[in-house]
């Protein structure tokens, strides 16, 4: 029987800690938006910059240096989750208003993690909850039907160019268990 907190893997035993440290197979950065003004259209680049303690290079948010929420990511399969609630179509990541729409990896396992995509570096900062205009972009319900489902924010650690089809990837030993 494993100790309390402890979990059997294979032949040896692993802590929570452990677990949630590690990572399977790297996600993929699917979409990418930026927003240059408050309710403008979102541009959507194939490549885009990301700026240490800035943002994305082109949207409203890099004009403040700092702060947790540089980059907000969507899982990009909670997006057909979403329309279902809906009875919509499955929806374009742009109706959510956020930066980048990642697949292949639980969004969620990098909340609080250090991760890659491409050669960026970025810290997850917390949860990206929905706002209220979804009322008005996704009609009746759309808020909580995106309630739990609006993705994370994260600082960048390290800037560079990312483009769509980059791996996205949790730093081995450097999630939210690490503190």
């Amino acid at each position: 029987m494993a100790p309390h907190g402890v979990i059997l893997y294979g032949s040896g035993m692993l802590t929570l800690r452990e677990l949630i440290a590690r990572s399977g197979r790297p996600g993929r950065l699917e979409w990418i938006g930026l927003r240059p003004a408050r309710r403008s259209p979102m541009l959507e680049p194939q490549t885009a910059e990301l700026v240490e303690q800035r943002g994305l290079a082109g949207d409203r948010a890099a004009a403040k240096l700092g702060g947790a929420r540089q980059v907000t990511l969507v899982q990009a399969e909670h997006l057909a989750t979403i329309a279902t609630f809906l009875e919509k179509p499955p929806l374009d990541p742009a109706s959510l208003r956020r930066n980048l729409a990642v697949s292949g990896i639980n969004l969620l396992s990098l909340r609080l993690a250090t991760f890659r995509i491409g050669s960026a570096v970025l810290q997850g900062t917390g949860h990206c909850h929905p706002c209220s205009r979804l009322e008005e972009t996704l009609g009746f319900g759309g808020y909580n039907a995106a309630r739990g489902l609006g993705g994370i924010t994260a600082r960048v650690l390290a800037g560079a160019t990312i483009q769509l089809g980059d791996p996205v990837e949790l730093v081995e030993g450097q999630s939210e268990a690490q503190g």
